[in-house]
This record gives structure tokens, C-alpha cells and sequence, in this order.
């Protein structure tokens, strides 16, 4: 395999309607893959309004309607698709936040929960708490394009947990995926700060992948869809509106940056350690 694979990240403008979302997505998944991407991926909420209130009305099982689409668009293109997120119901009717990979035959090889539930209170601006309605995941999920490339998933507000980011250094990963939404108060502050700083962190390629800005949505994402090298360099970068972001994973690249830079082998592990803890599900 080439040293380079190139990427789309799909900043979707999504409605109130999840079979119009599904299909619209499943339009801009064959447009990136045309161009010859081979790993897209989705912004978090990509069929459902953000919103707790929207959770339990547009959640559903896995397997469900939006993830049979998914699993049928990553098989048509023949890529790796990862689904962004969408708000998703266990057998137990617990409500998780959710996304969802696929391989190139369409076979589904991971699901990641959102671990970190966005819950915060800024008097004035914006006040949201996603425990309302959600349950926390508690596991790391990685997924191997190849033998030499493994990515690591989280979503939106994870970003803000460096040790989590530095997990999955630890399990090898060269580029981390966070679909999130950020918002019009967090958003402009932090966005491009958090992303740039974990993939600084971890000497990782890191995306962050947001739904496109809607001004009439009772939650109005920041968008910014952002593509960030292991320089901490921004390679590729939309505004607001519905676009598609494509970008190119150079191993090599990395490879040489952790070379010249090499702070991840001379951590003092005499001093401090980090420790993957395996939860139940």
C-alpha cells in the first residue's frame, strides 16, 4: 500500500427529516468516493437534529434503516465509511450517541459510544446537558486500513480529553477521527484548538467532522470541518456551509515528524504511566 490515502470528511447540512438525511448522505458519500477517497467520513448527528429532545424520537437500533444504508454505500463504493453518529437505542432501551464503520465489503468492524456526554452551562450563551437523554460509552474503538494504518475514533466533546486522545496513541493509531458539533459559543473559542493541540499531543493525524450550519436549527453547529497534520498544520479546512473536505494521510510524513521529534518515546514512564482500564459495555 502507497504511503498516502486520501480522505473526505462530509460537513452535511442536515433536516428534521431522517430519510431525506440518509439519502443525502448517502449522495455526498458516492461524490467523495468518486474522486477517489478512501475513507469518508460523516459529521456527528448526521440524521437526526441535534438536540435531546430529538434523541429518543430518531433513535434507533443497530442493526436499523440508517446503518443497512450505510453498510450498502460503504459496499457500492467500496470504501471504508465511517457513519458519524447518530442517536442510537440498545435491547435495553439505554440511548447512546453512536457511530458506526464499515469496510469496503460493507461488513460492520466497529462501533464506537460517545464516552464524554456533552453537559455544560454558559450563563447567557448556551446551556445543554446530553446526560438528559444519553447513556455514556466505555470503550475505545480502532479499526486497521491496512497493516501500517490504524485510526482511532471519539466524538465531539471528547476532544477535550487529552488522555483519551493519548489512549489511542498508545494502542498505535496514526490519525483520530471526531465527528462533533460544536456550537457558536465553543466553537470559534476552542474548535480548531483542540484539534490541533491532540494531534500536536500525539504526533497524529486528527479530524474533526461537523455538521454543516443551519441558522434555523434550535442548535446552530459551528461547522468548520478540519483536516490536521502531525505538525499540528492545518491541510484542510471548510466555513460553514455543506462541503465536502478532502485531505491525504502521508505515513510518511509521520513517520519523519516523530522522528525529528521524537517526545512520545522519551515520555517518563519511571514517573507517570497511563492505563486503558476494559469496562463493560
Amino acid at each position: 500500500m502507497s504511503s498516502k490515502f486520501k480522505i473526505a470528511l462530509i460537513q452535511l447540512l442536515v433536516s428534521s427529516s431522517k430519510a431525506k438525511n440518509i439519502s443525502h448522505a448517502c449522495e455526498l458519500i458516492s461524490k467523495a468516493a468518486s474522486t477517489g477517497a478512501k475513507l469518508v467520513v460523516l459529521p456527528e448527528c448526521f440524521n437526526s437534529p441535534y438536540g435531546v429532545k430529538y434523541f429518543p424520537e430518531y433513535a434507533e437500533t443497530i442493526p436499523g434503516e440508517t446503518t443497512n444504508a450505510l453498510k450498502n454505500c460503504a459496499k457500492q463504493n467500496q470504501i471504508f465509511l465511517v457513519g458519524g453518529s447518530i442517536p442510537e437505542r440498545d435491547e435495553s432501551g439505554k440511548l447512546f450517541n453512536t457511530s458506526t464503520i464499515y469496510n469496503p465489503h460493507g461488513e460492520l468492524i466497529g462501533i464506537f459510544r460517545k464516552m464524554h456526554l456533552f453537559d455544560i452551562d454558559i450563563p447567557g450563551k448556551i446551556t445543554f446537558k446530553e446526560s438528559d437523554a444519553l447513556a455514556p460509552g466505555n470503550q475505545l474503538t480502532t479499526f486497521d486500513i491496512s497493516d501500517d494504518f490504524r485510526v482511532g475514533l471519539a466524538i465531539c466533546y471528547d476532544v477535550r480529553f487529552p488522555l483519551l486522545a493519548s489512549l489511542y496513541s498508545k494502542r498505535g493509531c496514526h490519525l483520530l477521527l471526531y465527528p462533533g458539533a460544536f456550537n457558536m459559543t465553543t466553537g470559534p473559542a476552542h474548535w480548531e484548538l483542540l484539534l490541533r493541540s491532540r494531534a500536536l499531543d500525539n504526533q497524529m493525524y486528527v479530524a474533526g467532522v461537523s455538521p454543516a450550519h443551519d441558522e434555523n436549527a434550535d442548535y446552530k453547529a459551528w461547522g468548520h470541518t478540519t483536516l490536521v497534520d502531525t505538525w499540528g498544520t492545518i491541510i484542510g479546512k471548510c466555513e460553514m456551509n455543506e462541503e465536502i473536505v478532502y485531505g491525504e494521510i502521508d505515513l510518511e510524513h509521520l513517520k519523519t515528524v516523530r522522528k525529528q521529534l521524537p517526545y512520545l518515546s522519551q515520555q517518563r514512564h519511571d514517573v507517570y504511566t497511563l492505563e486503558e482500564k476494559k469496562l463493560e459495555k
